[in-house]
């Protein structure tokens, strides 16, 4: 019976070590606490009371046999380090919401597809898609990496508390209409997304009382926290988000 508890314990204590290598933030809200996991890189978690949302799941970032099953999976666009099918399929459950777009449909992921300007109202939440795309940063052909209306960001209303997940975009001018958002995550990693004055940017038409810098690769946060130090109103939170 001894053997049988410790193998127990053994084996409950290996899955809260693995959970236990993400960091975390709880915010609350006027309806339920907010936990945010950063998994890394374009990749999170958000729990919601019971529900349970996934954005960008990425099986390179994490063991998601290991993490809880998705009621919403966003995925933002169809490049491999945010769209991964396999990682949907294990995530996925009787009734799980998938929103994504077109060119994700494209190559064969089944789910709720969304354009910029979108909107829909799933288990409660409302989640909105923006645009997302370069202005300034072009492969070698003279092509975006991201171009104009193909990819999503999102912002969710977790009750009073909005969060925008701007995906893979520099600091384009419909930000503008976003402004007033809790909690922004902005990308930094060049030169697919913004460099850190392509943020501060961002952060000025946005006016976040949250930010998160994020997907930053080996951008350099210290610069983004050189630019940005002076915001007394700001909240600015550097996570493991390589």
């Amino acid at each position: 019976m001894r053997i049988i508890f410790l193998v127990l314990f053994i084996f409950i204590f290996s899955i809260i070590s693995v959970a236990g290598n993400f960091e975390r933030d709880t915010i609350a809200t006027e309806a339920e606490d907010l936990v945010i996991t950063f998994i890394g890189h374009g990749t999170l978690m958000f729990s919601y009371g019971e529900l349970v949302m996934h954005v960008d799941p990425v099986g390179r970032y994490a063991d998601y046999s290991e993490l809880p099953k998705a009621d919403i999976i966003l995925v933002t666009h169809h490049h491999g380090d945010h769209l991964d099918p396999s990682a949907i399929e294990m995530l996925k459950k009787d009734g799980t919401e998938i929103i994504l777009t077109q060119a994700c449909s494209d190559q064969g992921q089944n789910g709720i597809i969304m354009k910029n300007g979108g909107e829909k109202v799933i288990d409660g939440l409302r989640i909105q898609a923006v645009p997302a795309y370069n202005i300034v940063h072009h492969r070698e052909s003279g092509e975006p990496y991201h171009p104009k209306g193909v990819g999503n960001g999102y912002v969710i209303h977790f009750s009073n508390f909005s969060v925008y997940i701007a995906g893979d975009t520099e600091n384009v001018p419909e930000m503008k209409e976003l402004a007033g958002v809790d909690c922004a995550f902005l990308p930094m990693n060049l030169p697919y997304t913004m460099t850190p004055e392509m943020v501060a940017d961002a952060v000025e038409m946005l006016q976040p009382g949250i930010l998160y810098p994020y997907h930053f690769g080996e951008t350099d946060t210290g610069e983004l926290l050189k630019l940005l130090g002076k915001n007394k109103s700001l909240d600015i939170r550097i996570r493991r988000m390589k």
